[in-house]
């Protein structure tokens, strides 16, 4: 549903469209949700229902009107209702005078079921097929209308018929009761829609402007106005989620867009719009904002399987759902997780799809990145079938965007997946166990060309054809509902990616993309579809907005993210400098060490150990050590460790504490080790949420002691937190950050290369580097901060890898592991 035309010219009454489908799908659903009803995409199936549609009305004859659009309007005092669809057929009766008599509308519906059961027409279909027969009865002033409802089966293509003979008066009657009930919506949308401008005109930012912070929010302005795509290289401190908010919200109050769709990867920075979002409601905005959040983080039950029989939320989930989508609209503002699993609960349904459904109702959405970009997870309902919109979209932490793009448009084929998928295979279906065993002989071909540790392939269009053949198979199946035990779930997963295998297969490109096959640490062998640039597919996506902002602490250099993030290039790109005083932030670049393989060993780790050390006795307080691997700041802290040893040993006074478990359960997890001076923290893999909320709160403890956390370049506490007020007053970066060489980094480099691209720079060195300075950014989050920023490594001194330093990191200073503790004196000397 849409509100058009609220800005009007004098006299002219504003108008809310909407679908009649949508209207009836909307206002007569019922029943459960129910996950068993089979596994196919409902838009596949509707594209199989065309073709159908198509068939039948080819033979219908030629009086028998297809795709006939048809409008109708409701007036009200303030705004007209708009009503518009296509009757799939109709049928005109005309007397001599050539005036019509009587009129048939036909509804044709495809199903994957067998039709010849049905003893009644669905009651949203015939609620379409009646919402036309009114519009035609009344264009026409018809005493009588007749409704058909043609129910096809797409498998066996039987036909079933269902007519039924309305009276005006009876057509009417229905209609309007219809058209009352969904009233009180359209009364939402359209004096919502009026107190969301209104609300606007008056907003003011809520804060005073720092320095550069209106030139930046006038140009986000500027590209949504211009329906461009805006780079925004934004350093922390400078405001930017608010500056990307407000002017997308402002606007939302000058009719240049419908909704702002804001992306993000991380919980933090989603927090970080939501509190910008909160702002400008304090400050008088009336828009609704909802945050998404992924299906089993929202399912209120032990196992996010929705099953009636067993969930009692989605037992009679749609029997209810619009009594409590209205309440949500009408009284929440920032709509959270916390919210709607309230509302859940009390009314007794989805938590997830009402929080699906609300968002159609909201104008600013902050979900995931793949909540727009993922052609698997995308938001149907907003983006389905390349539907574009005036959307707008705020694309935060964008420096990520590169990787889970990769991540998003890439698939792999596993050779004994599908094996395994054959033995579950044998007792179901002998027509799909044979198209598992031609999908593994053309993998077994492919494998024997795999003579290295990774073979590229020039194309695969055997196996895609086989793919192709095997996915509409399982399909087959699913539409009956046929079952594979215990190993569902597990079949399931495997058709899932064998049909994004098969779509990318069709959609990749050599300019875009490279297949490879290889072998993984547990000798299966792998047929990759790698999406190296995925700035087509990226664009794909893009044009569905009407503009988009890609901002983040790191986009440099700026023009690898523009040939990654996009191919349009008439874009905008800005760099905003740094509010904070330099002076308050020391910043050293060790250049007698290095993170490389060749260097590594005793000598080296013992020198990062030495480097730790000095920094962390200039001062007391917090400090993060961030290194490229789990083993590798292991490594270094066990040096630490003996380094301080022998230094407490050399003084008498060496006192070992406890080490004590944050969860004693799991040996991979943090932990702490305490020393008398020291205590070191330390991250681990497979961190829970709480586990990761207590490895932060430690900053927040007071003591008399320093802490010093390691943590891995690019992991979960290298970007995306902020410890402010002195809760950490130094950053320690091991290495330059580099991805280690393997199979698809080489490839990446041979493309880039062959592109006329720097391969190193694009396959290592940008994304080294982004993670160095995120990690960097840790340190200096606001005026008051203040604290040593040391990166540990020669290649800092190579100009290759200093032109992707932010402008602010021009004072940055060399320095040795015998001089280091001068400089660290001197600074903190004159700080305090």
């Amino acid at each position: 549903m849409k509100v058009s035309r609220l800005v009007t010219p004098e006299g002219e009454k504003a108008q809310i469209n909407i679908s009649v489908r949508n209207l009836v799908e909307f206002l007569l659903r019922e029943g459960d949700i129910d996950n068993r009803r089979g596994s196919v995409d409902p838009f596949e199936a509707m594209q199989e229902g065309s073709r159908i549609h198509r068939k039948i009305q080819n033979s219908m004859g030629p009086f028998y009107s297809a795709e006939v659009p048809l409008k109708y309007a409701v007036e009200y005092d303030d705004y007209i209702l708009g009503l518009e669809g296509r009757a799939d057929g109709l049928v005109l009766d005309r007397d001599e005078n050539g005036d019509v008599v009587t009129a048939t509308v036909d509804e044709i519906k495809g199903m994957y079921m067998d039709v010849m059961t049905f003893e009644k027409p669905v009651l949203v279909h015939e609620a379409q097929a009646k919402c036309y027969a009114y519009i035609v009865a009344k264009e026409y002033e018809l005493e009588t209308i007749e409704v058909q409802m043609t129910y096809v089966s797409l498998e066996t293509e039987e036909i079933k018929y269902f007519n039924k003979i309305y009276t005006y008066e009876e057509i009417e009657e229905w209609f309007l009761t219809i058209i009352g009930i969904f009233k009180k919506w359209a009364d939402f949308q359209f004096y919502h829609k009026k107190e969301l401008i209104d609300s606007i005109q008056g907003l003011q930012f809520p804060y005073d402007y720092r320095d550069g912070q209106k030139k930046l929010v006038a140009d986000v302005y500027r590209s949504i106005y211009r329906r461009k795509t805006l780079f925004m290289q934004a350093p922390t401190g400078t405001g930017k989620t608010i500056a990307n908010v407000f002017p997308a919200v402002m606007a939302l109050g000058q009719n240049l867009a419908e909704r702002v769709f804001y992306l993000t990867a991380k919980t933090a920075t989603a927090l970080a719009a939501r509190d910008a979002y909160s702002l400008l409601v304090e400050g008088g905005y009336e828009g609704k904002t909802i945050m998404l959040t992924a299906k089993e983080k929202m399912c209120l039950c032990d196992e996010a399987d929705c099953n009636p029989d067993y969930c009692p939320y989605a037992r009679g989930h749609f029997d209810r759902i619009n009594d409590v989508i209205y309440e949500v609209i009408t009284k929440e503002t920032v709509i959270t997780r916390d919210i709607l699993l309230g509302y859940a609960q009390e009314y007794v349904v989805c938590p997830f799809e009402l929080a699906l459904d609300v968002s159609t109702w909201c104008e600013g959405i902050i979900c995931d990145y793949n909540y727009v970009f993922d052609p698997n997870v995308y938001l149907k309902r907003f983006f389905a079938e390349g539907k574009s919109g005036e959307h707008i979209f705020l694309v935060d932490e964008a420096h990520n965007m590169v990787d889970r793009a990769r991540e998003m448009y890439s698939e792999t084929l596993i050779k004994e997946e599908i094996l395994s998928i054959k033995r579950y295979a044998k007792p179901v279906s002998r027509k799909l166990t044979n198209a598992l065993e031609k999908c593994n002989r053309i993998m077994l071909e492919y494998k024997r060309l795999c003579d290295s540790d990774i073979t590229v392939l020039e194309d695969i269009d055997t196996l895609v054809y086989a793919c192709d053949n095997l996915q509409m198979i399982f399909e087959q199946l699913f539409k009956k509902e046929i079952k594979f035990g215990i190993y569902q779930d597990e079949v399931l997963d495997f058709y899932f990616r064998l049909r994004n295998f098969t779509a990318i297969a069709y959609q990749q490109d050599r300019a875009h993309y490279r297949i490879y096959c290889d072998f993984d640490e547990d000798k299966n062998f792998n047929l990759h579809l790698y999406c190296i640039d995925p700035s087509a597919q990226l664009q794909d996506r893009l044009r569905l907005a009407r503009a988009s902002v890609y901002f983040s602490a790191t986009l440099l250099p700026i023009d690898y993210y523009k040939d990654l993030l996009c191919n349009d290039k008439d874009v905008y790109a800005i760099y905003v400098d740094s509010v904070f005083d330099q002076k308050n932030r020391l910043l050293l670049l060790g250049t007698d060490v290095t993170s490389k393989y060749t260097r590594r060993g005793d000598d080296e780790y013992t020198k990062f150990a030495k480097y730790i050390h000095s920094i962390v006795s200039a001062k007391q307080g917090n400090y993060m050590v961030f290194g490229p691997s789990y083993k590798f700041i292991e490594d270094i802290r066990q040096k630490y460790v003996e380094l301080m040893e022998n230094d407490f040993s050399d003084q008498g006074d060496f006192a070992w504490e406890n080490i004590s478990e944050i969860e004693r359960e799991d040996s991979e997890v943090s932990y702490k080790e305490e020393f008398d001076n020291v205590e070191l923290l330390v991250q681990r893999q497979k961190m829970t949420e709480q586990e990761r909320e207590d490895f932060l709160l430690e900053f927040e403890k007071q003591r008399d002691k320093s802490m010093v956390a390691f943590c891995t370049l690019g992991g979960i506490f290298s970007e995306g937190i902020d410890l402010v007020g002195g809760k950490l007053i130094g950053v320690i970066v091991l290495g330059a950050g580099l991805p280690q060489v393997g199979n698809e980094r080489k490839l990446m480099s041979d493309f880039f290369d062959e592109y006329g691209k720097n391969g190193f720079e694009y396959a290592y060195l940008y994304p080294g580097m982004n993670k160095v300075i995120q990690a960097a950014g840790r340190l200096i989050r606001t005026k008051d901060d203040v604290g040593v920023i040391a990166l540990l490594d020669e290649r800092f001194r190579f100009s290759s890898y200093r032109k992707t330093f932010p402008r602010e990191w021009n004072d940055a200073a060399f320095t040795t592991v015998d001089d280091v503790s001068v400089k660290l004196t001197n600074f903190w000397e004159k700080k305090s």
